[in-house]
């Protein structure tokens, strides 16, 4: 089983920066892809960005290219999502997730099996 648990989310202006952390159970992280999804009040969940296991490969949603950044520290068990320029329309709920490194890197929520809690962000115009 893994534990992942977010935090970093806030409230913030258009134009500032935020950067969410996910800290996954000991021992998990170093095997597993990342990835980032944010679900907005009555939308579905979304893609935002994802890791391969090893960090060589990122993939980024549209939305996100140029602003956000994933990054992964398999020492500390950790994955970050930098988010520079934010605007009102990324005020979410960004959730972290995580699939098997024996699995390609993905995109879709189907195909990621932990997940944690999710951490508010806000961003005021």
């Amino acid at each position: 089983q893994v534990q992942l648990v977010e935090s970093g989310g806030g409230l913030v202006q258009a134009g500032g920066s935020l950067r969410l952390s996910c800290a996954a159970s000991a021992r998990t992280n170093s095997a597993y892809n990342m990835g980032w999804f944010r679900q907005a009040p009555g939308k579905e969940r979304e893609f935002v960005a994802a890791i391969s296991w090893r960090g060589g490969r990122t993939i980024n949603a549209d939305s996100a290219k140029g602003r956000f950044t994933i990054s992964r520290d398999n020492a500390k068990n950790t994955v970050y999502l930098q988010m520079n320029s934010l605007k009102p329309e990324d005020t979410a709920v960004y959730y972290c997730a995580a699939n098997s490194a024996f699995q390609l890197v993905s995109t879709k929520t189907s195909d990621f099996d932990y997940w944690g809690q999710g951490t508010q962000v806000t961003v005021s115009s």
